[in-house]
């Protein structure tokens, strides 16, 4: 499955995670200061193994921590916290530029030689292979009632210029709403951080931004930086899998966007679940999903699913849950009655009414001309 899966945090291998940080002149006793406060709060966070950091020897300005972390799903559910926002505040003042960048560990050599036995457990089994596509997205909810407003301005703003500097392009942009709670998600090719400062600059994207403020429920000032980058923390919802099914892409694919609110304390059991079950979709060679996508963060999980055909065909298929017991495990792990399902997912009429409440209204979904 190596092939079909290239992006995963499920993998249960070690992190390394490299912070590339740009300060303000004369800021670095600041900065200091900031980082041994952070350092400490971070060493009690779960998961969390070691760090360091790094001043460049060519420019006093340049700094990068690096970190390590037991495996991927630890450090997601930190770096999205409450806490999270609050431990790293102090450094705002002084940093004017940061660059986040995550790894998977893959190989260590000690005295010339791979780790082996229980040490190398901990490392990725194998590298993952694909297209140079990251896939990220955003989700916020937006008051009661204004549903409809937020959806026109989202489904027309201009499609951004595709192809970007540093050899990246914006490839697709979807955006999905289920009641007030909106999902942007965004395939990008090459580097992300690129393409999600490059859109973030685009006039058509502030103006879109700016008119669809008044509606949110959580307030955000566009024009203060830090206020933009607590709503960037809150609204992160992170791509955790990715599967494809062998062979050249079928012509006339349909994008859902499936919520799954989960039980709370269950989000990561539920979307490891489902990435097992979308990894033996893609076995069945005539199954309706070509593809799927998780985006998980606390209790909310979705699935982005390319699918030949309608849903209702296969509903068990399209909602991910094919299988013996299948149905009995999702009903465990999610929070039924905030999709309208009562009762267990034993019957054709609650697993259809299930489909119909978990697929998300689709907003638009834009691809660049040659994707």
């Amino acid at each position: 499955m190596a092939g079909r899966i290239p992006q995963s945090a499920f993998d249960g291998s070690r992190l390394r995670v490299t912070l590339m940080l740009d300060l303000y002149d004369g800021a670095q006793e600041q900065f200091l200061d900031a980082y041994e406060h952070m350092s400490s709060m971070i060493a009690s966070v779960p998961g969390h193994i070691s760090d360091q950091l790094c001043q460049s020897i060519e420019n006093p300005s340049q700094w990068l921590i690096t970190s390590e972390w037991e495996s991927a799903p630890p450090f997601l559910a930190w770096v999205n916290s409450e806490e999270h926002i609050e431990t790293v505040r102090p450094l705002h003042s002084c940093v004017r530029d940061t660059r986040s960048m995550r790894y998977s560990v893959l190989r260590e050599m000690r005295n010339g030689r791979p780790l082996t036995g229980q040490a190398a457990e901990d490392l990725q089994a194998q590298a993952r292979v694909g297209e140079s596509v990251a896939r990220h997205a955003l989700t916020f909810t937006v008051k009661p009632g204004t549903e409809s407003k937020v959806a026109e301005h989202l489904a027309g703003y201009a499609f951004p210029k595709a192809a970007l500097e540093n050899n990246t392009r914006l490839r697709r942009t979807s955006v999905f709403m289920h009641g007030n709670r909106v999902v942007r998600a965004m395939e990008v090719e090459g580097d992300l951080a690129t393409a999600l400062r490059h859109v973030a600059d685009q006039p058509e994207s502030r103006a879109t931004e700016e008119a669809i403020n008044p509606y949110l429920e959580h307030a955000r000032d566009l024009s203060d930086p830090g206020s933009m980058r607590v709503f960037f923390t809150r609204a992160a919802l992170p791509a955790v899998h990715h599967v494809d099914r062998e062979g050249p892409r079928p012509a006339g694919l349909r994008r859902h966007a499936l919520y799954y609110p989960a039980v709370a304390g269950r989000g990561e059991e539920l979307a490891r679940f489902l990435s097992h079950q979308d990894e033996a979709a893609a076995d069945e060679p005539d199954g309706p999903v070509y593809s799927s996508t998780l985006f998980h963060r606390d209790n909310v999980v979705v699935r982005l699913i390319d699918v030949t055909g309608d849903l209702d065909l296969d509903p068990l298929a399209a909602l991910g849950i094919k299988g013996a017991g299948k149905a009995a495990e999702l009903e465990r792990l999610l929070d039924g009655a905030a999709v309208g399902v009562e009762g267990p997912l034993d019957s054709e009429r609650n697993i259809n009414r299930l489909l119909s409440h978990a697929d998300m209204l689709p907003v638009t979904d834009r691809s660049a001309a040659d994707s």
